[in-house]
């Protein structure tokens, strides 16, 4: 599995549905920060939306009018939600052609907490279909955001999520291991704790830690000792600490995190760290918040090739995920 750096065809997404859950009462106030995702991907590579039948297209094509639509192509492939890091493909590359295949890994809806995603699990492989590529079945229910890999055979993941029973009680940490090897060709597996208040994935690794090179990573740290992060995302910092990657100790950057976002007195998944990486650019949720600048200035020192591109997602977050949760990387080969 390619590191997410490295060059791409194109960026996947699912555009979202008015009567779908993700943005109750919010659907109109999300398309200003999705418009702006959008054009700074465009900035970068060609740009694949899954729709759900004409007047679903009609209806983002409006939302993008204006912007360039020679990279822009729409697939009639229906969704639940938008989340096409974790309902989409897993991408690898290959040695013999084609030179890509697909990883379908079953989809619960993180856990059965969103029912329907009966069209959200053959996303993977319709995109197959559509591509013409060989896809794999590891049997095994995963999300996109649950892992982050370093190109190099690395993967970090969390406990909080593979291990939480209601993902793949029928498995093992061994075993989750051992399919995680085989299905994307990895060598190295670094678990970390827990996830961040308000994650209702139960521990995504891409609010937490990512990778920016074969040996470094950044990682969110809470400053504030009162915040119930501050405790697992230490934790998770001593934890990296201690790892290796090719026996060699990872070099760290903290992240700041955004100050807290409450709404209908619910604290929503607000992280720096859910940011993605495109050929050119690198889409940074931000949160009018203090911390903003500091989030960008780690970011543009860690990719200093990429324009770091600063987006609001206070309304996005309301859905509880911002831009790496909606975007999944095709590669180019």
């Amino acid at each position: 599995m390619p590191a997410e750096w490295e060059a791409h065809a194109a960026t996947w997404l699912s555009w979202p549905r008015r009567e779908g859950i993700s943005f109750p009462d919010s659907y109109d106030r999300v398309l200003p920060t999705l418009r702006a995702m959008v054009a700074g991907l465009l900035e970068s590579e060609p740009v694949n939306i899954n729709v759900c039948n004409g007047a679903h297209e009609a209806e983002a094509r409006a939302a993008l009018e204006g912007l360039p639509n020679d990279k822009l192509t729409f697939h009639l492939i229906p969704t639940n939600e938008p989340w096409c890091r974790d309902h989409g493909p897993i991408f690898l590359a290959r040695a013999e052609d084609p030179r890509l295949a697909i990883v379908d890994w079953d989809y619960n809806a993180w856990g059965g907490k969103y029912p329907p995603c009966d069209l959200d699990e053959v996303v993977p492989t319709r995109i197959a279909e559509k591509l013409g590529l060989p896809v794999y079945y590891p049997q095994m229910i995963l999300e996109g955001g649950s892992i982050e890999v370093n190109g190099a055979g690395a993967l970090l993941t969390t406990e909080g999520c593979l291990l939480n029973p209601n993902r793949n009680p029928q498995l093992n940490r061994e075993e989750i291991e051992q399919r995680l090897r085989d299905y994307l060709g990895v060598r190295e597996i670094l678990w970390l704790g827990d996830g961040i208040e308000g994650d209702d994935t139960d521990g995504h690794i891409d609010d937490l830690t990512r990778f920016v090179d074969e040996q470094t990573v950044v990682t969110v740290i809470e400053k504030d000792q009162a915040d119930p992060n501050y405790e697992p995302l230490q934790a998770n910092f001593d934890r990296l600490r201690s790892l290796k990657v090719g026996g060699k100790p990872l070099d760290i950057l903290p992240l700041p995190m955004p100050n807290r976002i409450e709404r209908e007195g619910l604290r929503l998944p607000a992280s720096y760290a859910n940011y993605y990486v495109g050929n050119r650019t690198l889409l940074l949720p931000t949160f009018a918040d203090p911390n903003d600048e500091e989030a960008l200035t780690v970011l543009q020192f860690a990719f200093p090739k990429r324009r770091v591109i600063p987006i609001d997602c206070r309304e996005l977050i309301w859905g509880l995920g911002a831009f790496h949760c909606l975007t999944q990387q095709q590669p180019a080969v």
